[in-house]
Parts: C-alpha cells; structure tokens; sequence
C-alpha cells in the first residue's frame, strides 16, 4: 500500500462572506482546480466538517447565493 501526503488545502473566503460573525464560507480553489472537487466549509469552523461538491454542483450553490437576498 502507497501513503501519500497531501499538502494542506489553501482555503480562501467567500467575495459573500462578511466580517461581522454572519455567514462566512470558504473554499479551496487549488484543490477544485487539480482535482475537480470543491471543499466547501464554515470559516467559523475550520476544524468541523468539510462539505466537498461536484464543479456542476458548487456552481448552482454560487448562483443560488447570488440570486437570494440576506
């Protein structure tokens, strides 16, 4: 059996995140880029679970946030 390290995800926050304790998600472009999976996690939370989506997927998450009202 072959172990391999895989270098920590470089998560970057939500463009709709905000700074006052709200809503604040990240993701891991990188990781979307090479692998074709998106981690989705609460920025709140970097320790907690990870939600990881298809391409297709995450992008109908960016445009449901896009077309609702907070």
């Amino acid at each position: 059996m072959t172990v391999t390290n895989s270098p920590p995800l470089r998560w970057v926050k939500s463009s709709y995140s905000v700074d006052n304790g709200g809503a604040c998600v990240e993701w891991a472009p990188d990781h979307a880029t090479s692998s074709g999976i998106v981690p989705v996690r609460d920025s709140k939370n970097p320790g907690g679970p990870v939600l990881n989506l298809s391409v297709g997927a995450f992008t109908g998450l960016v445009t449901l946030a896009r077309s609702t009202e907070l």
